[in-house]
């Protein structure tokens, strides 16, 4: 069985006909051994207070509003100030800035710079006299004593959104209206993600530890033969993106060669995967019919919105979910 496109070189040629070698690279022999009963458990998921603490901090961050404020600067606020910095009387380079938002206590400036403008007030003119570390990277800098004037132009503050019913209304979250509702959705919703990558992670062990045990002896020709085809898959990807293989390398400073060397461990570990289920489908007489791959597509198809045609045509035909659902019998088999 034929297993990547053959090459063709030309061993002679002369009046009486031209003679050609085929190099045919076939599909390696397979023994997978010990597939069943690998000891192998999937990891319990548990979500903890502190990560979905974690996530409501990350909805309210992306929600969160800068609002112009009176009275004085305080620690967390945005001081939009203009500044220019002296020394020995003299404005040195890189000290000067117009309308720069600083959120004091960022440590975005030198020590003591954003503790200096804590209390000014809009309209207020400071000097502060302040030493740059001694290890600055500008050695004319370093360790020098310095004259900073500062004017606050505008100060800014975060504003929280509240958790109640109008916030949650206005994120689409109709079934929500306490703090106590949300953080149990977002509960359910990390636990499903941690299932789902805990799953991945198990399949990937089981697949691991049988193809370990498995005896096939993979001709490089085919691992590079799949490797290949990786690079290609990417570069379609890029160009959906509207980035040229060209472009890709240009800005990667890569070459083809090299890309294709570094996913050859990658394409390894499918061949070997790839292998395995096939002789496990084989050695199982593992089948499904077209009725129930018929149903998965309807059901797909449901799901994301699309017509069970449209679905087909991009699984590449019936065949291909048969296939898949081939491959699911046989790792449910291994779990």
């Amino acid at each position: 069985e034929p297993v990547i496109q053959p090459t063709i070189d030309i061993k002679n040629i002369d009046e009486s006909g031209v003679e050609f070698v085929f190099k045919i690279t076939t599909k390696p022999e397979v023994n997978v051994k010990k597939y069943k009963g690998l000891k192998i458990k999937p990891e319990k998921v548990e979500v903890t207070d502190d990560e979905v603490n974690h996530e409501l901090g990350h909805l309210l961050e992306r929600y969160t509003e800068l609002v112009t404020k009176d009275g004085k600067v305080e620690n967390g606020d945005i001081a939009i100030i203009d500044f220019e910095g002296f020394k020995d009387g003299v404005a040195f380079d890189g000290g000067k800035g117009e309308n720069y938002s600083l959120e004091i206590g960022s440590h975005t400036f030198i020590p003591g710079f954003e503790e200096g403008l804590v209390g000014m007030a809009v309209g207020d003119e400071k000097d502060l006299n302040l030493t740059f570390p001694e290890n600055y990277g500008a050695e004319d800098l370093a360790g020098k004593e310095v004259v900073f004037k500062v004017t606050v132009n505008e100060i800014k503050t975060r504003v929280v959104p509240e958790l109640d019913k109008e916030f949650f209304e206005d994120l689409g979250m109709e079934d929500i209206n306490t703090k106590e509702e949300l953080e149990t959705k977002m509960k359910e919703e990390i636990k499903t993600e941690k299932e789902e990558k805990a799953e991945h992670n198990y399949i990937d062990a089981l697949l691991e530890k049988a193809t370990s045990n498995m005896e096939c002896e993979i001709d490089d020709e085919i691992v590079i033969y799949e490797a290949e085809s990786m690079y290609n898959d990417f570069m379609h990807q890029m160009s959906h993106q509207g980035i040229t293989e060209e472009i890709y390398l240009q800005y990667a400073n890569t070459t083809k060669e090299d890309i294709v060397n570094h996913m050859k461990d990658e394409a390894l570990r499918r061949l070997k995967n790839s292998y395995l289920l096939n002789a496990i489908i084989k050695e199982e007489k593992i089948e499904v019919s077209d009725e129930d791959a018929k149903k998965e597509i309807k059901e797909l198809a449901i799901k994301h919105n699309m017509t069970e045609e449209d679905v087909t045509n991009s699984l590449g035909g019936i065949d291909a979910m048969t296939y898949d659902l081939k491959v699911r019998k046989a790792i449910d088999l291994m779990k």
